[in-house]
């Protein structure tokens, strides 16, 4: 007898026990909350020839961006190819030996073609659509999932994970009151959806709703915030409407409480810290020596070159904290990393190595430089991942360069274009005040 999962999907290799405990692991990956790698080792244990299970198991642990992830997904690839796989599962696998080798875009293109063959494939579409944010794939974001939608309906298990993702997909494409709308619907469906409530915040902050996203980011923390993977990214968002607000000593709480209160180990959550603590470096805030402990932080990825996302991240923990040796040792690994193989080059030509360049000069105080790095790659910055959401950090920098540097016609200019398209944010005009000579101080 041959499993099937709640959306008749064979399961090659499945006992009774073994799907059930699948299905519990990958509603807990839908929802970014639990321990799914718990519940996936569950089933390899009831059935250790049970493909899908190690496919799970080794996505768990490539979408993180973690260096020691990978000898655990060569494993899990290993064990499932002694093992009889049908087409679809023989995709996903195609998928995963793309993604242990650094090719983001060939996976997503085997993932492209499990899912248009198979729409009802979630874990295809889910996968897909995470790799999609990586890679910077904004138009993907959103059709992915468009093209999937009719073959399914509410009531199915997991539509609640459709919904969100196609919220977010539509947010990065800018149809925000769409998104807005299925965002909302997704976690009326399930409250536990992370991503939904993501999606959401992303809405309300590329708008300037800023107290809209406070109070929905304040209506139900539990939902979004206990035993959740996103938990840390999502007081971040809360966070960025704070500081919009200039609110920050609400800003500060936050990172010294759920943010990075207790130091993570994980690249993405350490990519908040970095990111809240750049932007209040930005704005002249004195941060102490919470630099220290993002650094520290960042320390075994520095010469890790596996995505150049990471990478500029880790150079504003090092320029924070003033440790010249990693800065030297992360543009060293760039280097390396362009004379090599995998998608991780384009990023790091492209943008990633130029951002993070750039990062390092603003530290040094080369405003001057800062312009020349930032201001020919702030166009096609999607191109190494992250949201807009994340990416506006460039912007703010060059912004912040242009200012120290008296550059003020580019600030002028620069200031004008984002206030243009956030009249309703207050920083945005503080900006503006700057630029035009308004106002002197930081």
């Amino acid at each position: 007898m041959t499993h099937k999962d709640p959306h008749g999907l064979p399961l090659s290799g499945a006992n009774a026990a073994s799907a059930t405990a699948y299905d519990r692991a990958t509603a807990l990956f839908r929802c970014y909350v639990g321990d799914p790698v718990a519940a996936v080792d569950e089933a390899i244990g009831a059935s250790p020839g049970f493909v899908m299970a190690h496919a799970l198991k080794a996505y768990l642990h490539l979408l993180g961006t973690e260096v020691d992830a990978l000898p655990v997904a060569r494993a899990c690839l290993e064990a499932a190819r002694q093992h009889k796989a049908d087409a679809r599962e023989q995709g996903h696998l195609t998928a995963i030996g793309h993604l242990i080798e650094g090719r983001w875009h060939d996976a997503s293109r085997a993932l492209q073609d499990v899912a248009i063959e198979q729409p009802r494939d979630l874990l295809a579409l889910q996968t897909g659509h995470q790799i999609d944010f990586f890679t910077g794939e904004s138009r993907m974001l959103r059709d992915r999932i468009a093209r999937a939608l009719p073959a399914w309906s509410q009531g199915m298990p997991g539509y609640h994970a459709m919904l969100g993702m196609h919220a977010f997909g539509l947010g990065e494409a800018g149809d925000y009151a769409r998104a807005e709308a299925q965002g909302r619907k997704a976690a009326a469906l399930e409250r536990r959806d992370g991503w939904a409530w993501h999606a959401v915040a992303h809405v309300l902050e590329m708008q300037g709703r800023q107290k809209d996203g406070i109070a929905w980011m304040r209506g139900d923390t539990a939902a979004w915030s206990e035993d959740s993977f996103f938990k840390v990214h999502n007081w971040w968002h809360l966070a960025l409407y704070h500081l919009d607000l200039g609110e920050i000593d609400q800003v500060l709480a936050l990172y010294d409480g759920p943010i990075y209160g207790t130091p993570s180990p994980l690249a993405m959550d350490m990519l908040d810290a970095s990111a809240m603590m750049w932007r209040l470096a930005l704005r002249g805030i004195d941060v102490g020596d919470r630099w220290n402990a993002v650094a520290d932080g960042w320390t075994p990825m520095a010469r890790a070159g596996i995505y150049a996302f990471n990478d500029m991240h880790a150079m504003m923990a090092f320029v924070g904290a003033g440790r010249t040796d990693l800065q030297k040792a992360v543009l060293e690994s760039q280097a390396a990393v362009l004379k090599g193989q995998g998608d991780n080059v384009m990023f790091t030509r492209d943008v990633g190595h130029a951002a993070t360049k750039a990062i390092k000069a603003f530290g040094d105080g080369d405003y001057k430089h800062t312009i020349e790095l930032i201001l020919p790659i702030r166009n096609r910055a999607a191109r190494f991942g992250g949201s807009h959401a994340q990416r506006d950090l460039l912007d703010l920098t060059l912004i912040e360069a242009a200012l120290r540097a008296g550059e003020y016609a580019l600030a002028r200019a620069l200031t004008a274009e984002r206030l243009d398209v956030k009249p309703t944010s207050p920083f945005n005009r503080r900006l503006v005040e700057r630029a035009t000579g308004q106002a002197k101080a930081v």
